[in-house]
């Protein structure tokens, strides 16, 4: 048994974390209804791989859930403030990023904007700028702008999200469809279920990992990524959402339609 001293450590919470935990506020306002899906990857690992500069595993999941979402507007409408059905036919994704800040490492919200127009090679070297310079997207220089004395006027990054949640206006800051990563703080497979905010479709990346899986007729080892989808039932009923992602398994899983 070492020695070694006992000791306390206190850190200041970031004024930005305020906007992370209102949303999560907010979500409590919705009603998500889960899916667990499983996507074989194999043929889509390889392809990533063999790109340079590399693309990464979650921008191509943001472009594909892009892609596929402007073709199901339904997923990821809202209500307006007098309670009509607003769609979308562009998709801007929220997605968060990994950054540093001297408190600590801190998830930046950043919007992935028109991302259903862009390809993964365009997504993965924003997401790495945005993730080397936070200041360089616009949802960083708004945070480290108004987190600051936001988070000093009680109320107000609450009602930020509540006007977020109706406003067509207040969407282009916050987007639509979110897709947020875990799969690679865990490594291997897994599933996980995140909180809802304000968006109505979110897509959660969890773990990937080889497991058997039948191919042609042929029991064979396989890459498998597993997804969390989550709905607002209050906007979204099932069948629209299983259409979706039906339609973004196979564009996960056949990596030439957006390469």
């Amino acid at each position: 048994m070492t020695d070694r001293p006992r000791r306390v450590e206190t850190r200041s919470i970031p004024a930005t974390r305020r906007f992370v935990t209102k949303a999560l506020q907010a979500g409590r306002r919705m009603t998500p209804t889960h899916g667990l899906v499983q996507c074989d990857v194999t043929e889509t690992t390889a392809r990533l791989d063999a790109v340079h500069p590399p693309v990464s595993m979650t921008a191509f999941i943001v472009a594909a859930v892009a892609r596929v979402a402007v073709n199901h507007p339904e997923v990821h409408a809202y209500r307006n403030w007098s309670g009509k059905l607003v769609l979308h036919h562009h998709v801007d994704v929220a997605t968060l990023i990994e950054t540093r800040t001297p408190a600590g490492s801190f998830p930046l919200a950043h919007l992935v904007r028109d991302a259903d127009t862009r390809s993964p090679a365009d997504i993965t070297a924003e997401i790495r700028n945005v993730k080397d310079n936070p200041t360089a997207g616009a949802s960083g220089r708004l945070f480290s702008t108004a987190a600051p004395w936001a988070g000093r006027i009680p109320g107000a990054v609450a009602l930020f999200y509540r006007i977020a949640e109706r406003s067509v206006r207040m969407r282009r800051i916050t987007g639509t469809v979110s897709v947020t990563s875990i799969g690679m703080f865990g490594g291997g497979g897994g599933f996980g279920i995140g909180y809802p905010t304000i968006q109505t479709l979110t897509v959660l990346v969890g773990g990937k990992s080889v497991r058997p899986a039948v191919k042609d007729g042929e029991l064979t080892p396989r890459e498998i990524l597993d997804l969390t989808v989550t709905v607002d039932h209050n906007v979204v009923d099932g069948a629209p959402a299983a259409r979706f992602v039906a339609d973004l398994r196979r564009m996960i899983e056949t990596p030439g339609l957006l390469m």
